[in-house]
């Protein structure tokens, strides 16, 4: 007999919650090392399911029978197998993880960051692949920035707060994941937005989102104020929402900043890169709370599971907010670069609208980790 599944929601819990978690992992050891699901109090063992079945007895004993075990694989087919040969073995603590990674990655678990006037700020973090999507809501009308590609999960949780959403807003041209923000307008009826010197070869229509622009939703009130702040990309673009929160897109994280190189432009973009951090930035109200688009490790999490700090805050503690020798910043952000992300330039074109590949081939394009920060 099958045994019950465990829901990548279960697991989001327990990541947010810093609960206790023992995995399995019957991947393969290479993929396992490159990308699994990360918790600050998960126990791992990692055996490949080709050793698994052939002879289960020797893992069921090395196994702990008396806390729950979570076995995850790629697709959640094997994590099943092996739930079921432990459980003729003797063991009845095992669960598999239902759809595996591949619906670990998929997975966006929402958080509220703040009320604010008639609604709310609502942080979706992807656990699984390090990405930060947003949404806005006030008096019955959201705003969506970042959005990944699961647009379900978007509108169906806009439905549940009785929000109808009217605008969505990428701060940049994606490289590491599929957007979700142009696909969610077309079926909302919203009003998609992306920065003008990052759609020069987009093939659709779209709203300039640019210095000046004002944008509001309900009694919320989202804004561009003068911060056109390239540097990741050569259009990336920061929002204040409410004066009182910068979405700073892929440009500045809670523990590192942006890469430039990821469209093969690092040397033309560094410098772009330096005066966003160094000067524009640094004439913002430093009470500013900053979410970003990405996260690098669930030690950046927050009590109540938001990733987000005061700009003041990143001043202090950033490093890469602290390198006053314009050289050793260039280095650091052109040398000793982590690898890109899988399939970028093919997400980029995606973005852009020259590709349309199917949903089953966008997954494979996203899978791993992001890798939008220097380090």
């Amino acid at each position: 007999m099958s045994k019950v599944q465990v829901t990548t929601s279960d697991i989001a819990q327990k990541v947010i919650d810093k609960e206790s978690m023992y995995l399995l992992d019957v991947r393969n050891e290479s993929d396992f090392e490159e990308w699994k699901i990360e918790g600050e109090a998960f126990e791992y063992k990692n055996v490949p399911f080709s050793e698994i079945k052939e002879d289960v007895e020797p893992l069921a004993k090395e196994l702990p029978n008396d806390k729950d075990i979570i076995v995850a694989c790629a697709k959640g087919i094997s994590a099943q197998k092996t739930a079921d040969m432990l459980e003729k073995a003797g063991l009845n603590n095992v669960y598999p993880l239902e759809g595996g990674m591949r619906a670990w990655s998929e997975h966006l678990e929402p958080v509220k960051v703040a009320d604010i006037e008639g609604g709310a700020i609502y942080q979706f973090i992807r656990l699984g692949k390090g990405c930060l999507s947003y949404m806005v809501i006030s008096n019955g009308e959201a705003a969506v920035i970042d959005a990944t590609r699961m647009i379900d999960t978007f509108k169906e949780f806009a439905e549940d707060k009785g929000a109808k959403i009217r605008y969505t807003l990428d701060t940049h041209l994606h490289a590491d994941h599929i957007s979700g923000g142009r696909k969610l307008a077309e079926e909302t009826n919203a009003s998609y937005y992306l920065p003008p010197k990052d759609a020069t070869e987009v093939t659709f229509d779209y709203h300039q989102l640019e210095e000046g622009t004002t944008l509001y939703v309900g009694a919320a009130k989202i804004e561009v104020k003068a911060i056109y702040s390239p540097g990741h990309t050569i259009g990336s673009t920061s929002l204040i929402v409410n004066n009182g929160y910068l979405l700073t897109g892929d440009i500045l994280f809670i523990q590192s900043i942006g890469r430039p190189d990821l469209a093969g432009k690092a040397d033309d973009w560094v410098q772009d890169l330096h005066d966003t951090l160094y000067e524009t930035y640094t004439k913002l109200d430093q009470e500013l709370v900053v979410l970003p688009a990405h996260y690098a490790s669930n030690n950046e999490m927050n009590s109540n599971g938001t990733i987000s700090k005061k700009l003041r805050t990143l001043y202090q503690e950033n490093v890469g907010l602290n390198v006053q020798n314009q050289d050793k910043f260039r280095k650091m952000v052109t040398e000793n670069l982590p690898p890109q992300p899988n399939s970028h330039q093919k997400i980029r074109e995606t973005n852009m609208g020259k590709q349309a590949p199917d949903a089953e081939e966008q997954r494979e394009m996203e899978i791993g980790p992001n890798r939008c920060a220097i380090s």
